[in-house]
């Protein structure tokens, strides 16, 4: 196991490229997603054995309902998948997202703004699920305190590693990830491998989070 001196506490993942890996291995676009699972799985593995206190990974979006039916009743069963299997990773599970709206899947719906523990609780797993980043710093407005955006139960983001070749945040915790190092992989998600992350905690040696200081 290769030592690191520095390991981000948090890490956010924007596990991008599922219709485009499906379209590239000839299947429909909604197929990619179930392929989108067990690298998520593998990767709170590798997380949990380099020492990563947390993880949140973007599952979808107020904006990404706008898509098809067919495809998003694919990436919301991923998701559902998902949680359900990394539930027994000794981890500590919360979905942040509307659950108000009927998009939400119900499945998810006791991992809701509330932490559940499994086992000995070696990590912190979030997912954002029908997230809405303006409804989330609304929330902190409503409140006039900043500390009761929606997302409050999410700590800062160390690092961000986002799949699929595109850099931008496409509205991913705005307030956690406002002092973030942003790491980019080109491949998609689908072909998630080990030495992605091994790779990104190789760049994140020599990032210098002075915090503006």
């Amino acid at each position: 196991m290769e030592k690191y001196n520095k390991i981000p506490k948090h890490i956010g993942i924007i596990p991008d490229g599922n219709r485009r890996w499906a379209q590239k291995n000839n299947f429909e676009k909604n197929e990619g997603y179930k392929y989108g699972v067990n690298p998520g799985v593998v990767l709170c593995d590798l997380m949990i054995k380099y020492g990563v206190k947390e993880v949140t990974f973007y599952g979808f979006t107020k904006d990404n309902n706008k898509r098809p039916k067919y495809q998003r009743d694919s990436f919301t069963q991923a998701c559902i998948d998902s949680v359900n299997q990394v539930a027994n990773k000794n981890a500590n599970i919360l979905v942040v997202g509307n659950s108000n709206s009927h998009l939400f899947p119900k499945e998810l719906l006791p991992y809701v703004n509330k932490r559940m523990y499994f086992g000995d609780g070696n990590i912190n797993i979030n997912f954002l699920i029908n997230y809405d980043w303006k409804a989330d710093i609304e929330a902190g407005i409503s409140k006039k305190d900043i500390r009761e955006i929606m997302s409050k139960e999410i700590s800062k983001m160390d690092m961000i590693i986002r799949w699929g070749g595109r850099t931008r945040l496409s509205g991913f915790l705005p307030i956690q990830s406002v002092y973030a190092d942003m790491y980019v992989v080109d491949s998609y998600w689908p072909d998630f491998k080990e030495s992605d992350f091994l790779d990104a905690l190789s760049w994140y040696q020599d990032c210098d989070p002075t915090i503006g200081g």
